[in-house]
């Protein structure tokens, strides 16, 4: 049993972070691009919401060939946002609610445009050359033809993930865009220039990072400084996973920052890592505070068991079997000195409710279900805008809606296979596209949900005459309401914020049942995964001093007995006092 004092729990387990994705938050502008300005406007419903951080996705100054995460300037705002002024107040207004700022590091890559990548790729004896990965082609092939790159690693998003650079005939590895091209780790005058940049921020006021993909910053390079092939698994390239995710020095390159980043910051600020292909090993040893490297981790498994074999745009069913079990396993394994990032939604992902909910008939239901189940297990929830009002996917019918690169490359490379028809692309990128998540948060039945008074980036969601924010702030029974009461519980309940987990009916292919324990009072979380009713079968009976903490049905349909009966997409939080 968790007897651990509440001393032992840094700040963040009972805190909530939100992420904004800052060109479809709020425009101040009427360019029809949100800004920090928008974001300062909003800044009291952020506060009403009762959040306590906020991570803002990228405000660098970029080109903007992958929405911000392709950076030119790390101590400068891209004209699009503002200015470093237009931060410094947005910073300010939510210091003042008592709500601090997180900023996404991008820092595996940096734009082509970065002028450190303009000095390497100037010449061979460039003195940043070394600052990024450059090798000669492969043996016996004519440089810049398919199949000359120095390995066959494929990009994430699509494509080889070499550049041929004629002016110098060598290649750039890039496991991104062409446009974002890795930076070199290996050398000690890269990560000081990294390091030297994210003091600069703390100077400013910031309060942590969100390090997007940095289990990719350790390559695996071999003594005589090449890199290996991956294995061919699907496509005409191969995969660059076992030469480039957790690679032999990150857990180096990590505890290094440690010490010449955040000496004297260290239980002030929030470091959480973006880290795809992490294992609960991998991910315990990131966390464990004893180790100085990250807080948390994002892992990707739970948001990976709808994809078939042929990856991402491969879609299967849900099997609810395998999602206890993959956060289960996480669960237990970061239990003892890890910590967990949990999240459905960001803006990679495809909206939770139309992804495992159901954005019909149950949209409410299923939608603070799922809020609930992913809430009260152990670990650091992350709400992403419009997640709170259970905005959906944007069920878009044509390809000039779509603006994310990763959608536009895969519909070119599909065209390219001919493997599908245009229908089929289509019905892909309508489920798993990250515009999904990228379409502006709907403020209010106005025109453009009151996110703009010019044209937008992108589409608004038809739907938003009926979902929007100023509905829900007015409506008790509304998702945005339930939203906020799971925020208060994990600011009040030791129990949530430190108790023990332990999973419960791991086979039920419909309900999703836990405990969470500490100091001899247990909480019961039960979910519904489906739209008929469903019995979940304790084994046990109840205590009679059970207690409804909360739920998102007005009235439970059942006693708390040995068996409850669950409504279509219902949650339980029950209560037995010690």
């Amino acid at each position: 049993m968790n007897t651990e004092p509440p001393a032992a729990a840094p700040w963040w387990a009972s805190a909530v972070v939100y992420q904004i994705y800052p060109r479809s938050f709020q425009d101040s502008d009427g360019d029809g691009i949100g800004d920090l300005q928008g974001i300062r406007q909003r800044v009291d419903y952020l506060a009403e919401l009762g959040v306590d951080v906020v991570w803002l996705s990228p405000v660098y100054r970029s080109p903007q060939d992958d929405n911000g995460y392709d950076i030119s300037d790390y101590q400068d705002i891209d004209p699009l946002f503002g200015t470093l002024d237009d931060l410094d107040q947005l910073t300010s207004a939510l210091h003042e609610r008592g709500i601090k700022v997180v900023m996404d590091l991008v820092v595996n890559h940096t734009s082509h445009k970065h002028r450190w990548f303009t000095e390497s790729r100037s010449a061979k004896d460039s003195p940043r050359r070394d600052w990024y990965w450059w090798r000669p082609g492969r043996d016996g092939m004519e440089p810049g033809a398919p199949g000359g790159e120095p390995t066959n690693w494929g990009s994430l998003f699509s494509g080889p993930a070499w550049e041929y650079d004629e002016a110098t005939g060598e290649y750039y590895l890039h496991l991104f865009s062409r446009e974002q091209p890795d930076l070199n780790w290996e050398n000690p005058a890269v990560r000081e220039a990294i390091y030297a940049m994210m003091r600069w921020w703390l100077d400013r006021g910031i309060d942590g990072f969100r390090m997007d993909v940095i289990n990719f910053i350790s390559k695996n390079v071999r003594a005589d400084g090449s890199l290996p092939d991956g294995p061919v698994v699907s496509g005409p390239y191969g995969d660059p996973a076992q030469g480039t995710i957790n690679g032999p020095r990150v857990h180096e390159f990590l505890q290094e920052m440690q010490r010449e980043v955040f000496a004297g910051h260290r239980d002030a600020v929030l470091l959480v890592g973006e880290t795809p292909g992490t294992t609960v090993e991998d991910g315990l040893l990131f966390s464990d505070r004893r180790r100085s490297e990250l807080d948390m981790v994002f892992t990707f498994e739970h948001v990976s068991l709808d994809q078939g074999p042929g990856g991402k745009f491969d879609r299967k069913p849900l099997d609810l079997l395998d999602l206890k079990a993959t956060l289960g396993r996480w669960q237990t394994g970061l239990a003892d000195s890890g910590w967990n990032a949990l999240y459905w939604d960001n803006h990679d992902q495809p909206r939770i409710v139309s992804r495992y909910g159901d954005d019909g008939r149950y949209r409410v239901e299923s939608a603070t279900m799922l809020a609930t189940v992913l809430h009260l297990h152990r670990g650091t929830p992350y709400v992403y805008q419009g997640e709170e009002l259970a905005m959906t996917n944007a069920h878009f019918t044509s390809f000039d809606c779509y603006r994310d690169i990763e959608s536009l490359r895969y519909v070119a490379q599909s065209r390219e296979l001919g493997h599908l028809t245009d229908d089929q692309i289509l019905a892909s990128l309508a489920e798993v596209s990250r515009d999904n998540a990228r379409t502006p948060v709907q403020w209010d039945r106005s025109a453009n949900a009151g996110f703009t008074t010019g044209k937008p980036w992108i589409a608004v969601n038809p739907n938003y005459i009926t979902i929007n924010a100023a509905a829900q702030r007015a409506a008790r029974g509304s998702v945005f309401q339930y939203y906020r009461r799971l925020i208060m519980l994990r600011h009040a309940d030791p129990v949530v914020q430190r108790g023990d987990f332990t999973m419960l009916l791991p086979d039920h292919p419909h309900v999703y049942a836990f405990s969470r324990s500490l100091n001899g009072t247990r909480l019961l979380v039960l979910g519904n995964f489906s739209g008929h009713d469903q019995q979940a079968d304790l084994g046990q009976s109840l205590g009679d001093r059970t207690e409804l903490v909360i739920g998102n049905y007005r009235v439970p349909a059942s006693t708390f007995g040995a068996s409850i009966n669950l409504q279509p997409w219902e949650a339980l939080v029950i209560r037995e006092p010690g």
